[in-house]
């Protein structure tokens, strides 16, 4: 009894630790996944701003890019720029103006498959927009309490936007946040500040 009680003992110790290896390796393979995917967010977001720094070197430099991309492939659906002041239109925020090139070129209202990346925090607006179109995923740069430095804002969290939808979308950020917060602090783009109908006065900053 005693020698059928310890092989039952050592069958248990062995499950026990053959669970734990396997938990182990569970965790290890996921923490690989993540960290692949993370390089994989911070070098698409690097591109995202390098692509709207350009812009500070024109008439009408702006700090807000967004990009979609395949969430599987990787691939860059295309890229966008905040564009109130040029279409003379309040809702062309970049991400909004993304998501609508990229339904008309996909021939699509949803954009299922898609990750969402942005030079700043989306507003209440722009990630009711990407929940409505279905995105896998929103990674963003700054948040809404940089740009609230410079420019006025709806200080509703993007992730509490999310939460209370019946959508399910990932929301991730901040990601580079100093690389994209200088984009909003760059002398181009402080001096156009200036003449944005929804800047910040000094005595409200």
């Amino acid at each position: 009894m005693v020698e059928e009680g310890a092989d039952f003992l050592e069958t248990i110790v062995r499950v026990f630790m053959l669970s734990s290896s396997m938990e182990i390796a569970t965790k290890t393979v996921r923490g690989a996944v993540k960290s692949k995917r993370f390089r994989e967010d911070e070098r698409r977001m690097a591109e995202l701003v390098e692509f709207t720094a350009k812009t500070l070197k024109t008439p009408q430099p702006v700090p807000f890019g967004s990009s979609i991309i395949d969430t599987k492939t990787g691939e860059v659906l295309l890229k966008a720029l905040n564009a109130v002041a040029k279409e003379i239109d309040p809702s062309s925020h970049a991400e909004v103006r993304a998501i609508r090139l990229a339904t008309k070129k996909l021939k699509s209202i949803s954009l299922r498959g898609y990750t969402l990346y942005t030079t700043c925090e989306p507003c209440p607006m722009c990630m009711s927009t990407a929940l409505w179109a279905g995105l896998d995923r929103v990674v963003y740069g700054a948040t809404i309490e940089d740009a609230s430095k410079h420019c006025r804002q709806i200080h509703i969290a993007s992730r509490e936007v999310a939460e209370r939808s019946d959508m399910r979308c990932k929301v991730e950020g901040p990601l580079l946040r100093d690389e994209c917060y200088a984009l909003f602090t760059h002398p181009n783009m402080l001096r156009a500040f200036k003449s944005w109908s929804t800047r910040k006065s000094r005595a409200s900053v």
